[in-house]
């Protein structure tokens, strides 16, 4: 592992890492590039020209390709060697699971099985359920499914009624109940499915098996999008699982359903980015072509705008993403130097980073809706049509905010858990909030004319942290324990939290470029930077705001406004200018090459 400093888990918020702690994408080497080649490829030849059959739907097509998948090795990216994958690291699976993401249903299919289906069992197996599952799982021997939510138990997973009780004879588990929104149900040989052993307070886990007496697959529901893939309900009627298919330890299963959730999160911001992309591609593309009063559409203000942004958000989405799969790969090593075997080590690591994973998740997924919203509006009435891609793309966004946890869910879980990853002692989060809060008066942010470029985002990124700690410890010392249930509360610090995190993968990513590159003549990526940053301004002022309203009377309300607008102050930019330099490159390139 490489000497660089690796933060905790939301310790982002109070302490500081140099642009080359930090891995980004210009760093990917020939192996990695290679891989996401392939995926593009096979995208291109055996997925896209059978994409409208697949979502017909035809599910013995969308399977088909599956294995055709696993037959290339696609599906082995995560697994060991011994269990018949690659081994590849997190950063190569992040990397995968990006260009996947333009696959449309495929990509829910895909990832459903690599990830949710297959690594339960890959982290908590034991040898001989690895042996038998793992390694045909690799290969696309087998399709996995995952069997978590039920009719009344979505968001709070734990409350599911389906049961489990060890037969008489001891040899196998009893299992009875119903699992809902099942990707893969109507095609996967094998389930993880979760259950409560007897009268047990938390859930267990079990591998499953479709074959076995008394599970019964309902036919696959009617979905606003990502209609090629199988999404059904499944019962389980006095199913006999064999004990040897316990997965883990007994009310091991709720541990392991949120470290699933953790890692699927995780993968699902590197999914969106890929249809994001995509997503880009197909904006430029229409927009290189499209007439309108004599001229290309791709020359009037209004669209380059819409181009830019697109590309902005993007390509600061995938700052973070990178950046995160790093610190992932690195707390895995540092897991196995402590004596975990390959599969603790790799989803205690993955666990870790809970927080990030939310952020992710959360901006991930609105980037993406933000993204293909605007390309079809960029279409006009094309954009409505089923021909273009963009249609589908609109249609297939929409699950991004639902899926591993809603949205509200995760806003609320991020910010929880860095509050309490801070009263354990992970990071001093309070004891800085405290210094802050105790001298607002003090609080002073405006620009200063002896910085340098980075020295100055590097000013305003932590100006807005600060504000953070500002806003925890005002809502903490006023609500106190009923915190938790002030949800709006929570909602405003996420969306703070967010920006920041974003904000300063991207600072750091396009230092670090610079560092690599030296200083683009162009400004390009300062631009992006610029926009960015400026932007982000107003969207932690108004969140801020809101939310010290919530504690703080308008009367008293002084200091706290003097310091939000104190550490929001950022220097004016041209940001038409700006952004039209992004949009100039992307049309240019007619694609995403950013």
């Amino acid at each position: 592992m490489e000497n660089r400093k690796v933060l905790k888990s939301g310790a982002f918020l109070v302490d500081e890492i140099q642009f080359n702690d930090i891995f980004i994408p210009e760093q990917f080497d020939e192996e990695q590039k290679m891989i996401a080649q392939t995926i593009q490829d096979f995208l291109e030849t055996e997925l896209y020209p059978n994409i409208d059959q697949i979502d017909s739907p035809n599910i013995n097509l969308m399977k088909s390709v599956l294995k055709k998948a696993g037959e290339l090795g696609l599906m082995g990216i995560s697994i060991p060697d011994e269990y018949g994958g690659f081994g590849q690291s997190f950063v190569t699976q992040m990397l995968a699971a990006e260009t996947i993401g333009a696959g449309h249903s495929f990509s829910v299919a895909f990832m459903a099985h690599t990830g949710i289906g297959t690594l339960p069992i890959m982290y908590y197996g034991n040898e001989d359920q690895r042996q038998r599952y793992v390694t045909r799982l690799a290969t696309g021997d087998l399709i996995g499914a995952y069997c978590l939510t039920e009719p009344g138990a979505g968001s709070d997973a734990n409350s599911g009624k389906t049961s489990a009780i060890l037969s008489e004879d001891g040899k196998h588990y009893i299992l009875n109940g119903q699992k809902m929104w099942i990707t893969n149900a109507n095609f996967a040989d094998t389930q993880v499915v979760f259950a409560k052993i007897d009268k047990d307070r938390v859930l267990s886990a079990f591998i499953v098996e479709k074959t076995y007496p008394g599970v019964v697959i309902n036919p696959d529901e009617h979905k606003m999008g990502i209609k090629g893939s199988s999404t059904a309900q499944i019962f389980y009627n006095d199913v006999k699982v064999p004990v040897e298919n316990l997965l883990g330890n007994r009310g091991e299963g709720f541990r392991i359903a949120l470290s699933i959730l953790h890692m699927g999160r995780i993968k699902l911001g590197a999914n969106v980015l890929g249809a994001s992309k995509k997503a880009i591609s197909d904006s430029v593309k229409y927009a290189n072509e499209r007439k309108q009063f004599n001229v290309l559409i791709s020359t009037f203000g209004a669209i380059k705008h819409k181009l830019a942004e697109q590309v902005i958000r993007t390509f600061a989405l995938e700052s973070a993403i990178y950046r995160l799969s790093k610190d992932i790969d690195d707390q895995i090593e540092l897991n196995k130097a402590s004596g975990m075997d390959k599969g603790k080590a790799s989803v205690e690591g993955i666990s870790h980073y809970a927080v990030e994973a939310a952020i992710l998740k959360v901006y991930g997924s609105e980037v993406l809706d933000f993204v293909i919203d605007e390309a079809v509006q960029i279409h006009g009435g094309m954009g409505y049509s089923a021909e273009m891609a963009v249609e589908r793309g609109y249609r297939d966004s929409r699950i991004n905010r639902i899926f591993e946890g809603t949205n509200e869910i995760n806003r609320l879980l991020l910010v929880d858990t860095a509050m309490k990853r801070a009263m354990k002692g992970d990071f001093d989060l309070f004891g800085k909030a405290n210094a802050l809060a105790a001298d607002l008066d003090g609080i002073s942010g405006c620009t200063k004319t002896d910085e340098s470029y980075f020295e100055e985002k590097q000013r305003v990124i932590k100006n807005f942290k600060n504000l953070i700690l500002i806003v925890i410890q005002g809502a903490s010392k006023y609500f106190d324990k009923k915190l938790i249930l002030e949800q709006e509360v929570l909602n405003n610090l996420a969306d703070m939290i967010m920006e920041v995190y974003i904000a300063e993968s991207l600072a750091l990513r396009v230092q670090k470029m610079e560092a690599i590159k030296g200083e683009d003549p162009s400004g390009l990526y300062r631009a992006i930077l610029d926009v960015f940053v400026y932007d982000a301004a107003d969207k932690i002022r108004k969140p801020a705001a809101d939310a010290i309203n919530a504690f703080v009377s308008p009367e008293v309300n002084g200091n706290y406004k003097h310091v939000t607008e104190n550490l929001t102050c950022v220097a004016g930019i041209n940001v038409k200018e700006a952004r039209r330099k992004v949009a100039d490159k992307l049309i240019e390139d007619n694609c995403y090459k950013f």
